[in-house]
């Protein structure tokens, strides 16, 4: 899907009177973590990248599970959720029309098949939770917060649950499946992000951070301390100085990994014999 505004850089803009050097969403920092030169293709050169079915089905689902929690709670049901996913997949082919290219030279029931793959997805979520039971205080919630050293951290949080007793609870729903042995503290970076800045803006710790794989119907879920948000903090501060050094030395290395196989940036990558284009001038 196209790059959303909440990732492109905002240097040189002022937050609270205060000049912000940069700015960082999850994505982009784990861009970073995982290769400098998508980082940069992406953040920099704004290189188009066409659309995948997952990534198209991810949106369909979140916009369904979005406007459920706008229904009363009897009417929240599985067959309520699947009668929403067209209306869904024509608000994300109005926002988006270049999507219908997924299914142009497939054949004629290529698009229902994959609505139908939206709605097995969602039926894996009332696997996990009933949303009649649920109340959320915020769904697609943007968040952002000014660190010391002027990094604007910033991102959307798919749902925000507050209990009784004022606990915090970050939510976010993944349509692929869970990750693997060794990869569960990556998937957790990007909520130890969202509760670093919920902390630093509202003084308050969650008291649970919790991933909803629905491609494999299966959650991770994790309490975290206060020193693993101030070890966040230093980790994006740190991803933030070794941006900045590209920045200034145009020195965005690939790294070859997993990572690979699904980047839309093989013809511009060394590792696959590809070229760069050139940077793109500085403001």
């Amino acid at each position: 899907m196209p790059e959303t505004a909440v990732d492109r850089p905002r240097r040189g803009t002022e937050v609270d009177g205060v000049e912000v050097v940069g700015a960082l969403s999850p994505s982009r920092a784990s861009d970073f973590k995982t290769c400098a030169l998508r980082y940069r293709l992406r953040t920099l050169d704004r290189l188009p990248e066409p659309p995948s079915a997952p990534a198209v089905r991810g949106t369909v689902v979140h916009k369904v599970l979005e406007g459920l929690f706008d229904l009363p709670a009897v009417e929240r049901t599985p067959q309520r959720a699947e009668a929403m996913v067209p209306a869904a997949w024509s608000f994300v082919l109005e926002a988006e029309p270049e999507v219908a290219a997924l299914f142009a030279d497939g054949p004629d029931d290529a698009l229902s098949t994959w609505l139908d793959s939206c709605r097995a997805v969602l039926a894996r979520y009332f696997e996990l939770e009933d949303p009649r039971r649920l109340e959320p205080a915020e769904r697609e919630l943007y968040v952002e917060t000014l660190l010391d050293s002027r990094l604007l951290l910033r991102g959307i949080i798919d749902r925000l649950d507050v209990a009784a007793d004022g606990a915090v609870r970050v939510v976010d729903y993944k349509t692929g499946r869970s990750a693997s042995a060794g990869f569960e503290a990556s998937a957790l970076f990007q909520m130890r992000f969202y509760a670093l800045v919920i902390w630093r803006t509202r003084g308050v710790l969650p008291a649970l951070l919790r991933l909803v794989y629905l491609g494999d119907a299966t959650t991770i879920s994790y309490e975290p301390t206060e020193d693993d948000l101030r070890a966040t903090e230093r980790q994006l501060e740190a991803i933030w100085r070794a941006v900045s050094l590209a920045h200034e030395t145009g020195d965005w290395q690939p790294q070859r990994g997993r990572h690979c196989s699904w980047c839309s940036f093989q013809a511009h990558c060394p590792e696959f014999g590809g070229t760069p284009p050139p940077l793109p001038e500085r403001p």
